[in-house]
């Protein structure tokens, strides 16, 4: 491996069998199939030697190509199934590369169903990696409210899931963040030893709420539709005043 011109592969994992949305990682987003969105903001990051799409279905594969990836090989039946983790993937992807002679120093996996992710995040979360050596980089957000005031339900009861923290000002609970969901990036020789995407050398690219949504019910999609309309609005009118 070269720490020199390190390479880098971009992983774009979207099986066939999604269950809650039927061929969610291909159905329209505001028009362009929803895997569009990543591909094109990994090819526009301009820092990957290959960007590739991990997939069993041949009309995901056959998208995915459209928009410029390469799908060098499938995925066997064990990683396409429903108990399969995306570590479990992304190893299957490193190792199928090396049995072909290629071995990346960096990789970063992108979701398929990730619309708001950019250019500029995959480089930040890159910048991220090199400047603190670290193992990962996984983007996260704040929660939009303090955690340790959580409730929870109890014999058909309400109670204070932490009940000691019901008079402590929000000022003094500690911030909490949640996966993002959008990529992880990651040096391959630690994960390949580990399997492990979150390490004891992961670093947080905090990301702001208004960037992220996850999307795992038709609801989600509708709201995730309306949002992205929203934020490209806004920053075509911050253009124009700027």
């Amino acid at each position: 491996m070269n720490s020199a011109n390190p390479t880098r592969v971009a992983i774009i994992t979207a099986r066939g069998g999604s269950k809650r949305i039927p061929r969610k990682n291909i159905k329209p987003f505001l028009g362009e199939p929803i895997i569009a969105y990543s591909i094109r903001a990994a090819i526009e990051a301009n820092c990957f030697t290959e960007v590739m799409v991990s997939t069993d279905d041949e009309e995901i594969a056959a998208v995915a190509k459209t928009y410029g990836a390469s799908i060098p090989f499938f995925r066997s039946p064990r990683s396409a199934d429903d108990f399969a983790t995306t570590a479990d993937v992304l190893g299957e992807v490193l190792t199928q590369y090396e049995q072909t002679g290629i071995e990346f120093d960096q990789a970063c996996c992108i979701y398929p169903t990730a619309p708001f992710i950019t250019p500029e995040s995959i480089l930040k979360g890159l910048s991220l990696l090199e400047k603190f050596e670290a193992k990962s980089v996984i983007p996260v957000t704040e929660y939009p409210a303090p955690i340790w005031r959580a409730l929870q339900i109890n014999n058909d009861r309400l109670e204070r899931t932490w009940p000691e923290n019901e008079n402590k000002r929000s000022q003094d609970l500690t911030p909490a963040y949640y996966d993002a969901g959008q990529f992880y990036w990651f040096k391959t020789r630690p994960f390949r030893q580990s399997l492990q995407l979150l390490t004891d050398d992961t670093i947080p690219l905090i990301l702001p709420p208004a960037v992220v949504q996850d999307i795992d019910t038709l609801d989600d999609w509708t709201h995730a539709e309306l949002k992205y309309q929203i934020l490209k609005q806004s920053t075509l009118l911050r253009g124009k005043t700027s």
